[in-house]
């Protein structure tokens, strides 16, 4: 789980990089940082316990920087919507950088199908306004990453796979 962590902060690097947006390039380098250190004492959490054996208050520390981790990867996450939406620069010619950007572009597609979609056959009240109890809920990364089936997870998506994993070879 730390390891996954791990790669969603390079996610977030990655995608900060290409962010135009400077606020929100920021707030994903400060969101990726934040998982960073979670994901990294969760990593001695976890070695510590290995060595020690089984003990009720290692058990209670490793499970709250678990949860932990998954709410600062909930964070990226959002931060990366907003990256998305902003608007992204063209990656470099780097393969992690180009599968972030098919990644993003995938999503911000299924974000503006989902939309035009339900402009197109959204019920009203009569005020004008949307009814929330028919309307589905907008695709998020976080779905997205969801979705990936979990054979694919860990195929590399480019030709010459580097040593180690890239980006979005794993997903949580």
């Amino acid at each position: 789980i730390a390891a996954d962590g791990q790669v969603v902060v390079k996610f977030g690097h990655i995608l900060a990089q290409q962010c135009l947006d400077q606020r929100c390039s920021t707030e994903l380098l400060r969101a990726s940082e934040h998982t960073h250190s979670i994901s990294s004492q969760l990593g001695i959490v976890a070695r510590v316990k290995a060595v020690t054996g089984e003990s009720k208050a290692s058990s209670e520390l490793l499970l709250s920087n678990t949860q932990n981790l998954v709410q600062a990867v909930r964070h990226v996450l959002r931060a990366a919507e907003v990256a998305c939406v902003k608007g992204l620069g063209q990656p470099s010619p780097d393969p992690e950088e180009e599968e972030v950007a098919a990644f993003c572009l995938q999503w911000k597609k299924n974000l503006s199908w989902h939309r035009a979609k339900e402009a197109l056959n959204s019920t009203r009240n009569e005020l004008g306004l949307r009814k929330t109890r028919e309307a589905k809920a907008e695709p998020t990364l976080m779905a997205l990453v969801q979705e990936q089936p979990p054979q694919s997870r860990n195929i590399p998506k480019h030709p010459n796979p580097r040593k180690g994993h890239t980006v979005m070879d794993r997903h949580l």
